[in-house]
């Protein structure tokens, strides 16, 4: 009995796995620890085969050299996708950072080893909230769509030009870092003109210690006034989303 294997089909398929297992391992809310590496590695093969009748067409095998070249190249093209993919997801975290260190949370920070994030209760909070309007708005299906569109874009034997993803990366950083600041913006100018009015109490009445009061009054103002940002959480998740599936668009 001769079993006839496609070896064209084995690794263009084993190249689609090697993008899909990279993106996984570092895109959020797939990178989330919680999930064992074995479902991640499932999922991923999974996901070749799919995507399997897409990229094996017009693909021929390689040699050794150029087969573990394009091997590296697809490690390169899902590390990068799915660093993007954090980046953008980085803004709430970092919103949440803004929160704890002008809300007077900062000084209880603890490490979270399911999430890999270091912060206060804001920012591991933020974290998780993210994490689950992925997956109940659908968010990762699109993100997963947005992968294997790249597949059309950029082969399993094409090579990734670096000089598109630095230019989006310095873009990108500075995006995570504006949108950081437009989530926790609310919060940040009611709890600086709580230090504003604070201030000027202590200058009409010195005998009253203000600012003793001012760290209890800085945590209520910020639990009161953070299910604002809580609300607009949502519409942020899916903006996000809309912009990882522009990064992925353009560095592939």
């Amino acid at each position: 009995m001769n079993l006839a294997i496609d070896m064209a089909w084995v690794e263009s398929s084993l190249l689609a796995g090697v993008r899909m297992v990279a993106f996984l391992v570092i895109a959020p809310p797939f990178s989330y620890n919680g999930f064992p590496l074995r479902i991640k590695g499932m999922l991923a093969v999974a996901l070749s085969l799919v995507v399997a009748p897409r990229v094996s067409q017009g693909y021929t095998s390689l040699d050794t050299g150029p087969f573990l070249f394009a091997l590296v190249s697809q490690l390169l093209v899902g590390a990068l996708l799915g660093f993007f993919v954090f980046l953008v997801f980085s803004a709430v975290q970092s919103a949440g950072g803004l929160i704890d260190l002008f809300g007077g949370f900062q000084l209880a920070q603890a490490f979270d080893p399911q999430s890999l994030v270091n912060g206060a209760q804001f920012t591991r909070l933020m974290h998780l909230i993210a994490l689950a309007l992925l997956f109940t708005s659908g968010g990762d299906a699109l993100i997963i769509g947005g992968l294997v569109r790249t597949f059309d874009a950029l082969p399993v034997t094409g090579m990734l030009d670096m000089s598109d993803p630095a230019g989006q990366l310095v873009g990108g950083v500075s995006q995570m870092f504006l949108a950081s600041v437009q989530i926790a913006g609310p919060l940040i100018v009611v709890l600086f003109l709580a230090d504003v009015g604070l201030a000027l109490l202590t200058r009409v009445a010195p005998q009253m210690n203000a600012f003793a009061m001012g760290y209890p009054l800085k945590v209520l103002v910020t639990l009161l006034v953070a299910g604002v940002v809580f609300l607009a959480l949502p519409r942020v998740v899916g903006s996000l989303v809309d912009d990882a599936l522009g990064l992925m668009g353009v560095v592939s």
